[in-house]
């Protein structure tokens, strides 16, 4: 992913390019690196241990082959499609990959269920046969309430249309370790357990096992996209300039970042959605995403707004053209083709970082959701 553009009138120009000096002046991207939670708070507490994703572009390659082996295994077994079952952070980024890439050829189609509603349990029931599915439960906590009781409901439909013994073959937990999901796949003996590191959280996994299990069973090539996550690693640039772009629209007021995006990679709007909003909305303080936002004249926009237009193809250049001439702030950035996905993700996250750093903000807790829980 590269940054091709940024249309901005002279005055927020210049804001953006102090705050890219400041981020150099404070060497902000070098402390994240090195783990420095000072860059927002003095109290290490939820940052030392939330930085587990700047590892994953390199970690999650010895993840790769065992991936590959346990769909391959599932494949041999006559299995047709896979449920995931999980709420926000855990099933955003699988459910993106699934609408970027589709379904290779004899892998597994994959769904996602993210709600308990019944008519929406009983309607993704009715799509699928226990037989043929492989249900993957996935909850850093192991707790969350939505995920285990959907567990419990496919696991005895499940056992009640193969046996109990089978049933437990057609299940694979991603959660962390010691958690209680993990305690229940040992009692239950599910088939597989992926052990998530930890020091994760939930809406930065896109890269670990809670993003890349998902991409295995669609068939999405997990080393390529690992190779373009790791090349920001040696390119950081875009994603500091989004955190730049960002934190300078956030104190110049232009709070409102919409989304615009190529329709080949418009489902990554959902992960950046709740990405932002739920790291940067906090203290009375925040970034507020707009995705999927009808489209209207560009005159009739606000002083607020901050244009994402992420680019695969030319699709709504005329509209981003458009929004850059009425002198709305607009940052392109050029996807290469679908696997740069995964450099997106990891560019995103870093300026969602950076951009806490600006707001003076703590981006990795989550107090109302802890609230809600």
């Amino acid at each position: 992913m590269q940054i091709s553009a940024l249309r901005a009138a002279a005055d927020f120009g210049a804001q953006v390019q102090r705050a890219a000096e400041c981020l150099t002046a404070e060497r902000v991207y070098d402390r994240i690196l090195a783990r420095d939670h000072t860059v927002w708070r003095p109290d290490p507490t939820e940052i030392a241990n939330r930085l587990g994703w700047l590892d994953s572009p390199h970690v999650m390659r010895d993840a790769i082959d065992p991936i590959r082996q346990f769909i391959d295994a599932v494949r041999a077994d006559g299995y047709t499609h896979a449920l995931l079952l999980g709420m926000g952070g855990s099933s955003l980024a699988p459910e993106v990959f699934r609408a970027v890439f589709g379904v290779a050829d004899g892998f597994l189609d994959l769904s996602v269920l993210d709600s308990t509603q019944p008519d929406a349990v009983l309607a993704k029931e009715r799509t699928l046969d226990p037989a043929r599915t492989l249900f993957l439960p996935a909850t850093k906590s192991g707790g969350t309430v939505e995920t285990l009781s959907l567990l419990k409901y496919f696991y005895n439909r499940t056992a009640a249309a193969v046996g109990p013994a089978e049933a437990r073959r057609h299940f694979a937990a991603i959660t962390d370790p010691d958690s209680g999901l993990e305690a229940l796949a040992q009692r239950l003996g599910f088939r597989h357990i992926f052990r998530n590191d930890p020091n994760i959280g939930g809406r930065f996994s896109a890269l670990s096992y809670y993003g890349l299990v998902a991409a295995g069973a669609i068939g999405a090539d997990l080393s390529r996209l690992l190779d373009r996550a790791e090349q920001t690693l040696a390119d950081p640039q875009p994603g500091i300039q989004l955190g730049a772009f960002l934190g300078a629209g956030a104190l110049a007021g232009r709070d409102k970042l919409t989304l615009i995006a190529s329709p080949a990679v418009s489902a990554v709007g959902a992960w950046i959605e709740q990405l932002i909003a739920e790291s940067t909305g906090k203290d009375g303080k925040g970034l507020l995403p707009v995705d999927l936002e009808p489209e209207c004249a560009a005159h009739t926009y606000g002083p607020d707004r901050l244009f994402i237009h992420l680019r695969l193809d030319d699709a709504a250049d005329a509209r981003v053209q458009a929004i850059a001439a009425a002198g709305h702030p607009v940052l392109c950035l050029q996807l290469a083709d679908a696997y740069d996905l995964s450099a997106a993700f990891f560019h995103w996250e870093i300026a969602t970082a950076i951009a806490g750093f600006f707001l003076d903000i703590h981006p990795f807790d989550q107090p109302d959701v802890e609230a809600a829980k």
